[in-house]
């Protein structure tokens, strides 16, 4: 992997992600496809939606389909006929998500399965071995991923652990063409964030995320949380703010000089009804949109404001048509990538302020 900062504006930076499988332009958009699959969407849509890199799910994927069935696929690229970009987040989440089927030790984590209770066994060298296994363009490392708000002891033994599974996650790397991503964890706590990211940086990773947002905190502490990360990571490597996915979030974000982002929120809006603008949200089943024969979005060119209605949308929801979520979650994809590109070009011109001033009001970034 490499990484060129090919400038800034601000904080804002624009960069380009060399990668095994492509470049990714940054800042850069991934959607979520936590099993394989970005819900509703095949990837000859997600190609037309200009997404660059998708996002896998480790402990989904050790699950089902299993380590053995990727393998013989040739790989997870191959398994679900995407030719670009892939990371896979490394199982922390879960840690946090289903915190009441785990049990964490210093060594790693054992789940016990959503699907059918089997027990299952991750470590920092077991989750790199199953990501370089895949052939993955991104591994993250496994971390300790808490919910907010919590007790200062939880989060300092969190980042311990993180900063020691870091380290040994490192040390099992085998497989050159993966790019390594540490996660720098805290909480709202200054002095742990800083602590954890300077584990980090001491190891040495190929880029850093920012995790342990996103998990109960409200959206100023979240800004100030992943603003104080981004100032304390290296300049020349890619910074990857995890689990943010609206407009407004993303927009702030990138003037905090992140470059790398992911959430599930776009096609979980598609898949009930809530479409995305760049003026803001709404949701398509509202009787206003009955005969609003408008396009979801004015500003938009993708193919669905091109061809449907707000009317003909709504009429698909009301009718529990399957075609109604697949259309909504590639617009709101497709917008998301549209507005990263915008914001591109923006800090090559140098325009940055006032990108951001025409399309967040002061009500979207309080």
């Amino acid at each position: 992997m490499r990484f060129d900062l090919v400038g800034t504006d601000g904080r804002a930076r624009r960069g380009r992600l060399h990668l095994e499988h492509g470049i990714v332009e940054t800042p850069a958009f991934m959607p979520v496809g936590t099993a394989a699959t970005v819900k509703g969407l095949e990837p000859a849509e997600l190609h037309a939606a200009h997404a660059q890199i998708l996002l896998a799910n480790v402990y989904h994927l050790w699950l089902r389909p299993g380590r053995e069935t990727l393998a013989a696929a040739g790989g997870l690229h191959r398994f679900m006929g995407w030719n670009g970009s892939i990371l896979t987040d490394s199982g922390g989440f879960q840690i946090f998500s289903l915190r009441e089927r785990r049990r964490l030790d210093d060594d790693g984590v054992t789940f016990s399965s959503h699907i059918d209770g089997s027990r299952h066994r991750f470590t920092p060298e077991s989750v790199v071995a199953f990501e370089e296994e895949l052939g993955v363009d991104i591994a993250m490392v496994l971390d300790v991923c808490v919910r907010l708000p919590a007790e200062r002891q939880e989060l300092e033994r969190a980042v311990a652990l993180t900063s020691r599974w870091a380290a040994r996650a490192a040390a099992a790397r085998t497989r050159d063409a993966t790019a390594l991503f540490g996660i720098v964890q805290g909480g709202l706590d200054e002095r742990l964030r800083e602590r954890s990211a300077h584990d980090l940086v001491e190891i040495g990773f190929d880029g850093y995320a920012i995790g342990g947002l996103s998990v109960g905190e409200t959206r100023v502490e979240m800004r100030n949380a992943a603003s104080l990360c981004a100032d304390l990571l290296p300049a020349e490597k890619p910074r990857y703010l995890m689990g943010v996915g609206t407009v407004p979030d993303l927009l702030a974000s990138i003037d905090c000089g992140i470059d790398v982002f992911d959430c599930v929120y776009p096609t979980r809006c598609g898949r009930n009804g809530r479409a995305m603008t760049r003026d803001g949200e709404f949701h398509i089943r509202n009787a206003a949109f009955t005969r609003d024969f408008q396009p979801l979005d004015p500003h938009c060119d993708c193919a669905v404001c091109k061809t449907f209605s707000r009317a003909y949308l709504a009429h698909l929801f009301r009718s529990n048509e399957m075609l109604g979520p697949r259309l909504l979650s590639y617009h709101n994809v497709y917008l998301l990538n549209a507005l990263m590109a915008d914001a591109r070009n923006a800090i090559e011109r140098g325009q940055w302020g006032e990108f951001v001033s025409s399309h967040a009001s002061e009500a979207h970034l309080r």
